[in-house]
């Protein structure tokens, strides 16, 4: 009879060193024209009224170009906007048509990780094209990151207010391929006051840094941890926000993120806004100031809290996958390159 020292010897021993794939190699998607068609998705919450894809349509028309609704935006299963193959459906449907330039969704509540699955990778890396969202979309975008290398972008959804602090910097970046800096803008109540007292910078450590930017909102971020869509953020700049979320669940992530090794290797990190948060549930009353002392301090990368990022107007366009610098004291991301094909 084998001892249980001969019986361990005989078993195979699991590899703790596996050897992750290589990162898809960058693609960018051509430029907008006026004139171009917009393909408009729902690949998230259900639209339940009707007025709103006229008033997305509007905002397309807005922007000098031609919005073609697909041809599930409006479905609804529950609280999502149709079966997740659907959902994939109509944007594997847009990535393959020629006449789609760009996809934009109407709104996020949940449901675009659902569709994962079902997209046709091959179809959207050989068909770049522009996507862009926030929130529940994060998801969308990380995932095609991560499995093409297509250049995604954080940005409006369509019933985000299109006023001009948000239309400009848009058509910068995606119309005219600038390099644009990032940085807090004062808001209406500070610019008669001799002292900022909104968006003020908080550096959680001094210093500047350099990476592919890659981030989005912080739970839907999470929740793909440990699964293929979730790009190889080692040298990246991650930022994240969120909203709604009590401080405990914040630092409840950021722990996840950390045990789960995803805080490792990082160039640099940026957290947003989080709107709506604040301690809660009798859990001793820690600020979000001394999560990010506890999880993101000890890293000793560059890194700066409370970004003008996330749940609030404007909504910036942010490429996720392309080169930026940050410094953490100014509180300023800048482009290194375009982030749509030259």
């Amino acid at each position: 009879m084998l001892g249980l020292g001969a019986i361990a010897a005989l078993l195979p021993v699991a590899s703790t060193d596996q050897a992750q794939p290589p990162a898809p190699t960058i693609v960018k998607p051509p430029r907008l024209k006026p004139g171009d068609t917009i393909g408009i998705i729902s690949p998230a919450g259900a639209t339940f009224e009707s007025t709103d894809l006229d008033i997305v349509m509007d905002a397309v028309r807005g922007l000098d170009l031609i919005p073609r609704p697909a041809p599930h935006v409006l479905a609804q299963y529950g609280y999502l906007a149709g079966r997740d193959r659907d959902r994939a459906d109509d944007i594997n449907q847009f990535f393959t048509d020629p006449d789609i330039a760009a996809l934009l969704p109407i709104r996020g509540d949940w449901g675009s990780a659902r569709v994962l699955p079902h997209l046709d990778y091959d179809v959207i890396r050989q068909n770049p094209k522009i996507i862009v969202g926030f929130s529940d979309l994060t998801a969308l975008l990380l995932g095609i990151t991560a499995q093409t290398g297509l250049v995604t972008f954080h940005g409006p959804n369509g019933l985000t207010a299109w006023r001009p602090d948000q239309v400009v910097p848009f058509r910068q970046v995606l119309f005219e391929g600038q390099r644009l800096t990032f940085e807090n803008q004062p808001v209406a109540d500070d610019r008669d006051r001799l002292m900022q007292t909104r968006l003020r910078v908080q550096t959680v450590t001094s210093g500047q840094a350099r990476g592919r930017l890659l981030g989005g909102n912080l739970s839907v971020l999470t929740g793909l941890v440990g699964s293929p869509y979730l790009p190889d953020l080692t040298g990246a700049i991650l930022f994240v926000e969120d909203v709604g979320e009590p401080i405990y669940r914040i630092d409840r992530m950021l722990t996840h993120l950390k045990l789960a090794g995803v805080l490792e290797g990082l160039a640099g990190f940026v957290f947003g806004q989080c709107t709506n948060c604040g301690p809660s549930g009798g859990y001793g009353g820690l600020t979000l100031e001394a999560v990010l002392q506890d999880h993101i301090a000890p890293l000793g990368i560059p890194a700066w809290a409370n970004a003008a990022i996330g749940h609030l107007e404007p909504i910036l366009t942010l490429p996720l996958g392309t080169e930026v610098t940050m410094d953490a004291d100014a509180g300023r991301m800048v482009m290194q390159e375009a982030a749509i094909a030259e």
